[in-house]
């Protein structure tokens, strides 16, 4: 195999060193090497300066105080194409008391009950399947298979989002997931015929512990299903607000095949979404599983992303230039309208946002405020650009002449939500890929 196919050093393969013995030692290598196969990082994906941590809001007496920002640097490895951030903040500080509820949102609920009708078709899911959710977040999924009385897990980390799931029927273990956490449960008799994780392959910083910990927790023609936002799209979007450092990871369909395959795990099948901004869902077996052949839309992806250039690393040199313009776009927008004395307001408080403002300098001096459903963060400020955060009727109360829209990936349920504002002409914003104004 050549260097971008291999996870074993010439010395680690004289040493008689496997592939799954180099996964293991990675996880305590110096955090500047590869998270999955421990090689230097040393070139630049892009770099998006310092930034506080995306979802560390602020009470009002806390804006006076000193505030830590971390790089927001972001490396691409030459030898597996891992796109990825220096841990700079532990998981634990990040997620263990969590601002981020998945329920806020009507077209990820109708997302999650959908996918839980395919996959109770697809797999034959019923009351005697067992299936777990890895990051389940306030239980805005496994509540549909509860409904189905499918016997179910949400492990959850964020002791207060968990406490919502409870609430709502799903039972819930507040644990961070890896191998030992997948141990106790297969000892205990508890694997899963399905396996899933929305969105949270990217927020883990040992990879390798993480997906080691699928293949325990997988009973033997059980199936894994995994969505994360595609770093094509990400790439030829623009969305560079979607780095930061809750996201320690990027991927391409042709990394994450390869870090599954290093534990011993076949990705068979791949669906393209549109959810944030353009997703993958992958689908996962055991290497042993025949059951489950691999489908051409897996084999038809990763023609495309190799003539695509996802194996050569000048493909990835030219985002940093257009992240760049796209920032100069935005700012000589926001000038134009503050001279001419228009009032911009913000919708939402999304990580994304927080990348999006911070790395651009705006403040109040641009956005007045922005709002948001979730109670949790109003009447709170936005970390590093102190913009306070209101319930969405401050909108009607000030009738801003822009609403800058944040989490763009969300525009059309929003736009559709707040189309009042053309009733004294106000517009809608949308920031990425570049800045467009909807009439």
């Amino acid at each position: 195999m050549s260097k971008a196919m291999t996870t074993e050093s010439p010395a680690d393969q004289k040493r008689g060193i496997s592939p799954q013995d180099l996964c293991d030692k990675v996880a305590v290598t110096n955090q500047s090497c590869c998270r999955f196969c421990g090689t230097k990082l040393e070139h630049t994906f892009v770099d998006l300066g310092m930034s506080p941590l995306c979802e560390s809001y602020l009470s009002a007496d806390h804006l006076n105080q000193m505030e830590p920002f971390y790089p927001l640097h972001v490396y691409v490895c030459e030898s597996c194409f891992l796109v990825q951030l220096e841990a700079y903040v532990t998981p634990e500080h990040i997620f263990t008391n969590y601002a981020y509820f998945s329920s806020y949102s009507d077209s990820w609920l109708a997302h999650a009950k959908t996918y839980t009708s395919e996959m109770v078709e697809r797999f034959g899911i019923g009351a005697s399947s067992f299936v777990v959710e890895l990051a389940s977040n306030d239980g805005y999924l496994l509540q549909y298979f509860v409904e189905k009385k499918v016997p179910v897990l949400g492990i959850e980390p964020a002791a207060n989002v968990a406490t919502v799931a409870v609430e709502r029927g799903v039972p819930t273990l507040v644990r961070f997931f890896g191998r030992e956490t997948a141990r106790e449960l297969a000892d205990s008799g508890k694997q899963a015929d399905l396996l899933l994780g929305n969105n949270v392959l990217a927020q883990v910083p040992d990879i390798n512990d993480f997906v080691a910990g699928m293949k325990i927790l997988l009973k033997p023609g059980g199936a894994i299903t995994m969505e994360f936002p595609h770093l094509q799209r990400l790439m030829e979007e623009n969305q560079f607000d979607t780095i930061y450092h809750e996201h320690f990871s990027y991927f391409s369909l042709l990394t994450a095949e390869r870090i599954f395959a290093a534990h011993g795990l076949t990705l068979f099948d791949v669906e393209e979404l549109p959810t944030h901004g353009g997703s993958l869902r992958i689908f996962v077996r055991h290497v042993e599983d025949s059951s489950k052949p691999v489908t051409s839309r897996v084999t038809d992806l990763r023609a495309r992303e190799v003539s695509a250039g996802y194996t050569k690393m000048q493909s990835y040199s030219r985002f940093a230039e257009q992240v760049k313009e796209t920032k100069r776009k935005l700012l000589e927008f926001l000038i134009r309208a503050k001279r001419g004395g228009k009032k911009i307001a913000g919708y939402g408080a999304p990580g994304k946002g927080n990348t999006l403002l911070n790395y651009c300098a705006i403040r109040t001096d641009f956005l007045d405020y922005t709002v948001d459903r979730n109670p949790h963060k109003q009447g709170r400020f936005l970390p590093g650009t102190h913009v306070p955060i209101f319930p969405p009727d401050r909108i009607r109360e000030t009738k801003p002449d822009f609403l800058l829209i944040l989490p763009w990936n969300l525009k059309d349920e929003i736009m559709k939500q707040n189309s009042f504002i053309r009733e004294w002409g106000g517009k809608f914003v949308v920031p990425i890929p570049e800045v467009h104004v909807h009439e």
